[in-house]
């Protein structure tokens, strides 16, 4: 290398075999001369020693440059195998994976149901499938949240209420550290905790209007019904069957079939007849935000369940729970998608007051916060078609942290 063509070398690209030429007076530094042949590592730590942020570079540059091209295909090949992760597809893809985990559970849970009376064993070995399955999930991170799903019915079925109210019943099991023996008695009761209303005429169960009182008598024995059918397979723990006889006892004394209080209540059954009670009132048809159900819980349920277990499950659901519509400090409307860390700015699918420019919307990314609940009827056709706001309310574990 000619004197014209001699380079300044940072000292963090030494390496053994090339020659440099250190620029300082040889009083300075610890070598013979300024002209350094570099043979081992130790030449390489006394001149990073000596404080210089470069030397001249005197032979070797192929070495040089043979270093640097293996140090960008090094970051080339990390690039390639460690791609940047976009947050919006990683959403989706949570999204879509609790959505069809729903579905199928959905469907295993309605198989269980149409094989009890004809096989009682195959219908309780596939329900304890689908319990096995929904502790897995909710197990597999660390902190799961909870996702807004659906079956695309527009009315409540049986078992997908009964998922989702697994669901929230497993999540407040969570919270207050219950064992997972128990968590299973749980889910299977909710799973089969409305099975009883199969023997409730279609015309008194789907009934729009108001009950008469005798149809209302009829409707109040599903849960009788409901435990006779189970419990006579002599399969089912005395634990989940209790769920089924008295997920609707209120801790008043207010409840059926029995009017038991809380204190002959077991804390599951009061579980899930909290998260019962909640996801009822989102198929009622009065109320269709989980937030405006939440507020019937504290203005009409005073007393009916105990404190400690609605703190618990407004504390899962959030501020803005899956499925409750909001308007957002940019006037545009969405309907949240997923709970998350960032409570007051979740996850949303947001559109246009009109309906357009539809996306998935990261909130705390945007600077933009959401300014107040909308109500169904507020909302433009455009909007109302493009979020599905009309589309009924389920739960399922989210597989994000």
């Amino acid at each position: 290398m000619s004197k014209a063509e001699q380079m300044q070398l940072p000292v963090s690209e030494l390496q053994i075999g090339i020659t440099v030429k250190l620029p300082m007076s040889w009083k300075n530094h610890p070598f013979l001369l300024n002209r350094v042949e570099i043979k081992d590592a130790t030449q390489i730590e006394l001149i990073k020693s000596l404080g210089v942020p470069y030397v001249i570079l005197l032979a070797g540059q192929e070495l040089i440059e043979q270093q640097r091209e293996q140090q960008v295909e090094t970051v080339e090949a990390k690039t390639e195998e460690e791609p940047q992760v976009d947050p919006k597809a990683v959403v989706r893809k949570s999204l879509r994976l609790s959505q069809q985990r729903f579905i199928d559970c959905v469907n295993d849970s309605r198989s269980s149901f149409s094989k009890v009376a004809s096989d009682p064993e195959g219908a309780y070995r596939t329900a304890a499938a689908v319990v096995e399955q929904m502790l897995e999930h909710m197990f597999e991170v660390d902190k799961p949240f909870l996702a807004l799903v659906s079956a695309g019915e527009s009315d409540a079925s049986v078992t997908q209420h009964g998922i989702s109210v697994a669901v929230l019943s497993l999540m407040i099991a969570k919270a207050l550290d219950m064992p997972k023996s128990i968590m299973r008695d749980i889910t299977l009761g909710c799973l089969f905790h409305d099975i009883g209303k199969l023997k409730v005429p279609d015309v008194i169960r789907r009934k729009k209007t108001g009950l008469t009182p005798q149809e209302a008598n009829f409707m109040k024995m599903h849960p009788n019904f409901g435990y006779d059918m189970l419990n006579k397979s002599g399969l089912y723990p005395k634990q989940m069957l209790d769920i089924v006889l008295h997920h609707h006892e209120f801790i008043d004394g207010s409840g059926y079939p029995d009017g038991l209080t809380e204190a002959k209540i077991s804390t599951s059954t009061q579980i899930v007849s909290l998260a019962n009670d909640f996801d009822k009132q989102l198929w009622s048809g009065e109320i269709s935000s989980p937030q405006i159900a939440l507020g019937y819980l504290f203005k009409n349920r005073a007393g009916k369940h105990t404190e400690k277990l609605i703190e618990v499950l407004v504390k899962i659901l959030g501020i803005y729970p899956p499925g409750t519509l909001v308007e957002l400090s940019n006037g545009c409307v969405g309907k949240v998608m997923m709970t998350g860390k960032e409570v007051r700015q979740p996850q949303v699918w947001a559109c246009e007051a009109d309906g357009s420019e539809a996306s998935l919307r990261f909130l705390s990314q945007e600077g933009v916060t959401v300014t107040r609940v909308v109500k169904l009827e507020e909302l433009t056709e455009g909007a109302l078609k493009v979020l599905q706001a009309d589309t009924g309310i389920c739960f399922y574990f989210s597989s994000m942290e």
